[in-house]
């Protein structure tokens, strides 16, 4: 079964997908593996999020590294579990939220957007951060965080598309969630297909 670390240095993108139904998911979701993304979240604010992540991980679980987003407590961190996630990702740092995350062996992925929240989220023990939102922070703001943060992988989410995603690398990022700019709900396979392979060609 594939590790985070594993997965990001395939392909260092987390696919984001927010509305996404059970309907629907695996047609999605065969897309991105097909092209290479190795890390798949859906956002608890989806319709039946649990049962998205459940067919995904029976499906992809061996060569996907499949979670949640938006998850804000330790409820949703079981089950998210029991659906068969693995990564636990938040939209900000929630000490709780991710050493529970970590007692129960999942990977935790919170968001942060001052060096006090990454600092708290490091010590916490988390395995990479979110800088969300990306865009008001810009590449500037990820820059001075790098220099000031213990060593560890941080993916700005939000604004992120294939034009800039090269200002941020040289800022210090080490991947990218992508949200919106990847997937919106009721988006047509084809032009989800479209935009899934332009991010993947900034890394070929």
């Amino acid at each position: 079964m594939i590790n985070l670390q594993q997965a990001m240095q395939q392909l260092p993108l987390v696919a984001i997908l927010r509305g996404i139904t059970p309907s629907e998911v695996l047609d999605y979701a065969h897309v991105l593996v097909d092209l290479g993304y190795r890390v798949i979240e859906v956002p608890l604010n989806s319709p039946s999020p649990y049962e998205s992540i459940k067919l995904l991980s029976e499906k992809y679980g061996d060569q996907v590294v499949i979670g949640a987003g938006t998850v804000v407590n330790k409820q949703q961190v079981d089950e998210v579990q029991q659906a068969g996630g693995r990564i636990i990702i938040s939209p900000h740092a929630d000490v709780e939220v991710i050493r529970y995350s970590k007692q129960q062996g999942l990977y935790s992925v919170p968001g942060f957007y001052t060096p006090t929240e990454g600092y708290a989220a490091i010590h916490a023990g988390a395995d990479a951060l979110k800088l969300f939102p990306a865009e008001t922070a810009g590449p500037a703001g990820l820059k001075a965080m790098t220099t000031i943060l213990p060593k560890i992988d941080i993916l700005p989410v939000g604004g992120v598309s294939p034009d800039n995603m090269h200002t941020y690398m040289d800022a210090g990022a080490s991947g990218f969630g992508l949200g919106s700019g990847l997937y919106k709900a009721g988006m047509s396979l084809s032009d989800f297909t479209d935009n899934a392979t332009r991010y993947v060609e900034f890394y070929r």
